[in-house]
């Protein structure tokens, strides 16, 4: 219409030059702060310096992501249970990309609706209850539980898969992660020996070993023993040790971990760049041991 005006910004020559400038400048500090906001959640793609001080990292070959220590638990989580169902590496890829679209990797008590958890699954449409759904390990099977029943996941596009399940309404954002997904199935999983690591502050209180192993054989199915502020795993093979290794520092805020060792390699807490890898250790342990040092 003649005389109107759309809502919004008007950069027009009828506003002072000074005016114009101020209000410019106003737009170009809130553009920078949404793209800084937006970028923060989950850290950076590829090597380099990381949001915050601390967090974790899971990095194979040259690609890496960095995130919350909480956000890794969860993954360990994801693949760990995959891992013990002997569901394939795909199953766990396909997991962690629709937990990291759904929640971002955290446990959330909200959601859409009445969606928690995870996964945003519903207590209404049949998941279980609120208390369920917010356990990661109930959450994580439930999903498993609806994945196996697709008839081909193991090689359907990730978008048709997580969409089977979820009945999401931006089915084509799953895609968006599956790159992360591999990296976290892989690095997770003890594909990529090493593969995660965790820079944190110093231990607050003392771990709970008893607890530790409990999580642990909930998740895995391995067993540990107890000794004081050690807890001695002895897995299967190389491979199944660098899992649960991975899987200890994932859960290392959680447990007020240490050190974890695993044959000749060594990870140590601290708050430094040097904790986001694992070292070579003075005293090696087995190929198939992992030792964990708690706080």
């Amino acid at each position: 219409m003649s005389g109107t005006r759309p809502v919004g910004l008007i950069l027009s020559e009828e506003q002072p030059r000074s005016g114009r400038r101020r209000v410019l400048g106003r737009v170009v500090l809130g553009a920078m702060a949404v793209v800084v906001a937006g970028a923060a959640y989950i850290g950076v793609r590829g090597v380099g310096t990381p949001w915050a001080s601390t967090g974790c990292q899971a990095k194979t070959g040259a690609t890496a992501f960095r995130y919350t220590s909480e956000q890794t638990a969860n993954a360990a989580t994801i693949v760990a249970i995959a891992k013990r169902r002997g569901l394939p590496a795909r199953a766990a890829t396909i997991a962690i990309a629709t937990a990291l679209q759904e929640s971002k990797l955290r446990n959330l008590q909200y959601g859409d609706r009445d969606s928690l958890g995870l996964f945003q699954q519903r207590p209404s449409q049949g998941w279980g209850t609120k208390a369920q759904l917010l356990d990661p390990d109930y959450a994580t099977n439930a999903f498993y539980d609806a994945l196996v029943k697709i008839k081909g996941y193991e090689t359907m596009e990730i978008t048709k898969v997580a969409q089977a399940v979820q009945r999401s309404a931006a089915p084509e954002a799953y895609a968006d992660h599956e790159q992360e997904g591999r990296v976290l199935a892989d690095t997770l999983s003890g594909y990529t020996p090493g593969g995660v690591g965790c820079s944190l502050a110093g231990a607050t209180k003392a771990g709970d070993g008893t607890a530790l192993a409990s999580l642990l054989d909930r998740e895995t199915g391995l067993t540990a023993t107890v000794s004081g502020k050690r807890v001695t795993i002895s897995a299967h093979d190389a491979r199944a040790a660098w899992a649960a290794g991975s899987w200890a520092v994932a859960k290392a805020d959680l447990f007020q971990i240490t050190d974890v060792a695993v044959a000749d390699q060594k990870w140590h807490r601290a708050k430094s760049e040097k904790a986001y890898v694992w070292h070579r250790s003075s005293s090696a342990v087995g190929a198939a041991t992992v030792v964990i040092t708690l706080g």
